[in-house]
């Protein structure tokens, strides 16, 4: 499929949809599939009309002089990511208890339930701030710079915080405390 720029979904100054839900179909599909094996095709279809629905509800931010392949692209990425987050979402530290399956980017599952324990006891001893930091980056997939806003806290005070939160739980984890 040659790369098509958004002027070319236009008819009468407004963004042809189905115009570009005929292109784009099977290239969102494609992207799904290779994301992950494991939705369900309820899953795959959701997030295909979210894709379409977004780009819609977004035709006038769109730059018309750039190609759309790449904007559907990162649009279908974000709704995975949305889609994997919303069925890993707690409110309490006492809610993951069992449930440690799932982090992603740190060493810390484990099949066991006593390292399971020793997390969940590591995490019920920090501080308050420190839970909610943790816990939004590994728990609610947001990005450091969410956290910051949402805490009204630097950046690098967030960056700072995880990694001593996983350093500890990497010693405590090795130690078999």
């Amino acid at each position: 499929m040659k790369k098509k720029i958004v002027y070319e979904y236009m008819e009468k100054n407004e963004l042809n949809i189905e115009l570009v839900m005929q292109d784009f179909i099977n290239y969102i599909y494609i992207i799904i599939k290779n994301a992950s094996n494991n939705l369900t095709a309820e899953d795959i279809e959701e997030i295909t009309s979210d894709v379409f629905l977004t780009v819609w509800n977004n035709r006038q931010k769109l730059d018309i002089e750039k190609a759309l392949s790449p904007y559907i692209a990162g649009i279908t990425k974000n709704l995975i990511k949305k889609k994997y987050r919303s069925s890993k979402t707690f409110e309490n530290i006492e809610d993951y208890e069992g449930k440690l399956i799932g982090i992603e980017g740190i060493d810390l599952y484990s099949e066991e339930d006593e390292q399971n324990e020793v997390i969940i006891k590591e995490l019920k001893k920090l501080k308050e701030e420190d839970k909610k930091i943790f816990m939004m980056f590994y728990y609610e997939y947001k990005k450091i710079k969410e956290i910051s806003n949402i805490l009204d806290i630097s950046e690098s005070k967030v960056k700072m915080k995880l990694h001593r939160i996983r350093k500890k739980l990497r010693q405590n984890l090795k130690g078999g405390i």
